[in-house]
Order: structure tokens, then C-alpha cells, then sequence
């Protein structure tokens, strides 16, 4: 054997098919349950097994070549235009359009023509001759393989037109728009394929090049879906826009399992949570159980408000989330807002709604709401309530003499004590200026409203405001009503204990009253 014989072989035939083998490879792993990655994978064996044939028949004697030519070579090159056909029918969206039987047998119908062939065990597609030229043996050229030859440049101008047309639609389609790229580059390589195929197909150049010189054409396609995957990933365009989307999704995102894996996090969730918190972690580690049993049965994920957990510090959140498919597994995608500010800023209002914002007492809304609870109880239970009105005395002075801050500061330490005295089973309350009010249920085993009212004194007594080196006297003047032998209604009690207060500033009290 001489040493043309065997690096021809080598050059000619095993280098394509390993080109071949990496690429239908690497194409069906990227996704081998995608029908395009299935298509391309099955185009590119396809030319695997004719350039395997061309190997084989150089190998063996000529008088096998009719017989390899007629089952092998020729039936598998049938395969290809109906493979073609369906791969660009889905890449521009005909499949869409199309119905059942029609899709996708109408693209595959050139198989008939295999079991027709072995039925009547005669090829309408391959040469029967064949002649030694040099190194190679060439098929002797006839009406059968002009006019398969012709039938198929016929054929593929098909996939170009198809391509071309897309082309100019899509620019007006938002669904296929950004996919122009892809069917140019497609449409080139189909162009360039076709010529390699009509010159070397047409025209011979013996022991020059070895027979069937046109099936290298293959190379070129396969480069080109090559070429157009990595600059486009166009077998799986729509993941990869959404996978960007992920990524560049201002608010945190992760992608988990129904069992509540996280399987990926987008950079904002890395912001939100330690990275290696959220690596190979579950949601219930990051306190999240509640959506995580809801991720289990499949409920929908809207609108819900829960605090997760990063590391030591719990984090309020509002998540929206929806299911998605991926590797055919359910998985959900979540978005996490971070809701801690909305959430300060409505517990601020709220409480400004309900308390006085210079000293944090309840304001006049919160104690009448509490007051009309309290008394209610207390008319179950036969109990009774004491109301205490408070207003501070001079304390207009302070103001006068000192200034608002002074005054303000005072409000405050008076606030603080009444505060203090009243609880734990009362309320006090700012009505506004220097008047202050209290309840507190009285009789029984706790305080009466005397005792209450003596703690008071006693605590303003020995209250003293340092402001700038001065101790300013606290003193104040107090009216009680009590429930229900001085009313059973919020406003009339506020009116009696607002009557014995100011006969106590007059100095004019009220005869013998007990309370």
C-alpha cells in the first residue's frame, strides 16, 4: 500500500467525520430534547454516514460501489432536503401556521421514494456504473444522477426563498424581528452551499478531487448552523432572551425548583442575599416555608408580602412569581422586591394617623377608639373605668419665657411620665397643646382612680426639666370622671372630668365629690 493510499483516507474522509461528530455532538447536548437541536444533529449524521459510505467504497472493491451507491449513499441523501425544510420551517415560525398531517410529514415526504426503491429493487436517484480514475472511483454519470442532481439545487432553492421571505416579514413581526441576523447569515450559507453543490456537481475533476465532490457542501452548512448558534444561540433564541432578562432584571430573581431549591440567582438577588447564602440553598433556609409549600402544590405566587432572612437580618419583601418549563422539569421564577422603605414609610403614616407626632402618645382618634373598647369590656364585665384630663399649669410662661423648644421638651417629659404611670393596663394621650388624657380600669384588685390620680402629682412633683442650667417646675391640674357613675359614653366622661378640672383651676372644686 502505498503512502497516497493512506493519507487520502485521512485527509478526505476521516477529518470531515470527526468535524461531523464534534459537531452533531455538541449540537444535541446543548438540548437533545429541542426539535431543532434534533434536526441539526440528525442533517449532520446525515453526512456523516455519506461521507462514511465514500469511505467505505473507496476502501472495498469497485464492484461494491453499485450496491453502496444504491441503498447507502443515495437513501441518505434523500433524507436531507426534508430534514432542511423542517429545521427552517421552525426557525422562521411555519410550524406555527401549519396543521396536522400536514405538519411535519409534509417536509419528509421524499422518504417515499426509500422503500419504493427497495420494494422494486431498483435506484431512481444513484448510478449503477462506476469507473477507476486514478485513486477514485467515479460514478459513470446518467440520466439518474443529472436529474437527482437537478432536483435537488431545485429543491433547495426552496429554503432560501423561504428564508428571503422571512427576512423581509420579520421586520415587521416583534416576534421574529430580532431574528433577521439569523436568516441572513442562514440564507448566505445556503446560497454558498448551493453553487459548491452545482459546480462540483455538474462538472468533473477525477483524480483531482475525489467523487461526489459536492457532499463537502455539507461542511460549508454545518460551519454556517455553526457560525449562527454562536453568534445568535438561534436553536434556543427565546432562552436565551429570557436568560438575559433574568440577569439584567433590576430586582432580584431566582429560578427554583418546586421543592424550593434555588437553582440560579440573578446579580440583584446577590445584592439582596449573601451569594454564598443562596448557593445550593433551599427557600425554607431563608425562612421562606410559606412559598415554598405554595411552590409544592403549584398555587399562584402574587402579591406576597413575607420577611426572608439574610443571615442574621430579616428582610421584607413583596414576591411575584410564575412557572416556566425548563429542561422539561416545572420550575418557578421568582421576583423579590425589597419592600423595607414602603413598609417603614406605611408604618409611619399609620403611625402619624394615630399619635401625636411631638411626644409619640396616642393621639385624640387612637384614644377614643381604645376608650369605646375598654368601656364596652368594662360593661361586660361590671367593671369600672377611670378618665383622668390633664392640662399643664404656666405652661404658657414656659413658652413665653423660655421659648417652644423648652416648651416642646416639657410636653415630652410629661408625656413620658404619664406614659409610665398608666401602664400596663391604660392609655394615655395628647389631645393637643398642654392637655393630656388617660383611662385605666380602676376598682377591684387594681389602682383606684385616687390612688391613680396621686401617683400623678406625686410623679410631677418630683419632675424637674433641666434646660439650660434651669429646673422648671413641672405642675399640673387633673379633672376624673368615672365610668359608669359619671357617664357610659366617651364624650359625656371627657366633659365631666374636663368640668372638675378647670373648678380645680378656678380653685373652685366641686363641694365633697369622692372618687
Amino acid at each position: 500500500m502505498s503512502p497516497t493510499h493512506v493519507w487520502i483516507p485521512v485527509v478526505f474522509y476521516w477529518l470531515p467525520m470527526l468535524f461531523f461528530f464534534y459537531m452533531g455532538m455538541d449540537v444535541l447536548l446543548r438540548n437533545p430534547r429541542q426539535i431543532e437541536h434534533r434536526l441539526v444533529s440528525a442533517t449532520i449524521l446525515c453526512y456523516f454516514l455519506m461521507f462514511l459510505e465514500e469511505y467505505f467504497r473507496y476502501m472495498l472493491p469497485m464492484e461494491y460501489s453499485p450496491l453502496l451507491a444504491a441503498v447507502w449513499f443515495a437513501n441518505v441523501g434523500i433524507l436531507i432536503p426534508g430534514l432542511g425544510f423542517h429545521l427552517i420551517a421552525r426557525l422562521i415560525g411555519l410550524h406555527k401556521r401549519m396543521s396536522r398531517p400536514w405538519y411535519p410529514y409534509l417536509f419528509h415526504i421524499l422518504t417515499l421514494a426509500i422503500p419504493a426503491g427497495l420494494i422494486g429493487q431498483r435506484s431512481y436517484t444513484s448510478v449503477q456504473l462506476f469507473m477507476v480514475s486514478g485513486v477514485w472511483k467515479w460514478p459513470i454519470a446518467n440520466a439518474a444522477y443529472y436529474g437527482t442532481l437537478t432536483a435537488s439545487l431545485l429543491l433547495s432553492f426552496i429554503p432560501i426563498v423561504m428564508l428571503r421571505s422571512r427576512r423581509k416579514w420579520s421586520a415587521a413581526d416583534p416576534d421574529y424581528q430580532e431574528h433577521g441576523g439569523i436568516f441572513k447569515l442562514l440564507e448566505y450559507g445556503s446560497w454558498v452551499t448551493f453553487l459548491w453543490v452545482a459546480v462540483f456537481g455538474y462538472f468533473r475533476f477525477n483524480e483531482v478531487l475525489p467523487p461526489y465532490t459536492y457532499i463537502y457542501g455539507g461542511l460549508i452548512w454545518c460551519f454556517v448552523l455553526r457560525l449562527s448558534m454562536q453568534r445568535y444561540e438561534f436553536l434556543n433564541h427565546a432562552g436565551q432572551r429570557y436568560k438575559k432578562m433574568f440577569q439584567i432584571n433590576s430586582q432580584a430573581a431566582l429560578l427554583v425548583s418546586l421543592s424550593g431549591s434555588i437553582k440560579e440567582a440573578n446579580p440583584s438577588a446577590g445584592k439582596m442575599f449573601d451569594r454564598p447564602a443562596l448557593g445550593k440553598a433551599n427557600l425554607t433556609d431563608l425562612g421562606g416555608a410559606e412559598i415554598v409549600a405554595k411552590l409544592k402544590a403549584q398555587d399562584d405566587i402574587g402579591e406576597l408580602e413575607m420577611v426572608l432572612h439574610n443571615g442574621e437580618s430579616p428582610v421584607e419583601v413583596m414576591i411575584n412569581g410564575d412557572y416556566v418549563t425548563v429542561d422539561h422539569e416545572i420550575h418557578a421564577v421568582l421576583l423579590i422586591r425589597d419592600i423595607r422603605l414602603r413598609n417603614q414609610h406605611v408604618r409611619q403614616i399609620a403611625f402619624m394617623a394615630y399619635h401625636d407626632p411631638l411626644t409619640g402618645l396616642p393621639n385624640r382618634r387612637q384614644f377614643y377608639d381604645k376608650l369605646e373598647e375598654t368601656l364596652a369590656e368594662a360593661e361586660r364585665g361590671g367593671g369600672e373605668v377611670a378618665i383622668l384630663l390633664l392640662d399643664l399649669d404656666r405652661f404658657k410662661q414656659v413658652n413665653d419665657r423660655w421659648g417652644h423648644e423648652a416648651g416642646d421638651q416639657m410636653l415630652c417629659k410629661v408625656a413620658a411620665m404619664i406614659h409610665q404611670v398608666v401602664q400596663p393596663d391604660g392609655l394615655a394621650a395628647r389631645f393637643g397643646g398642654d392637655e393630656f388624657v388617660l383611662f385605666c380600669p380602676v376598682g377591684g384588685d387594681g389602682l383606684t382612680a385616687a390612688e391613680l390620680e396621686h401617683r400623678l402629682l406625686a410623679e410631677a412633683a418630683h419632675a424637674m426639666l433641666d434646660y439650660e442650667g434651669e429646673e422648671l417646675k413641672i405642675d399640673m391640674s387633673i379633672g376624673i370622671s368615672l365610668y359608669p357613675q359619671d357617664g357610659t359614653a366617651p364624650d359625656a366622661l371627657l366633659r365631666q372630668a374636663d368640668k372638675r378640672m378647670y373648678a380645680i383651676k378656678r380653685g373652685e372644686a366641686e363641694g365633697n365629690h369622692e372618687i
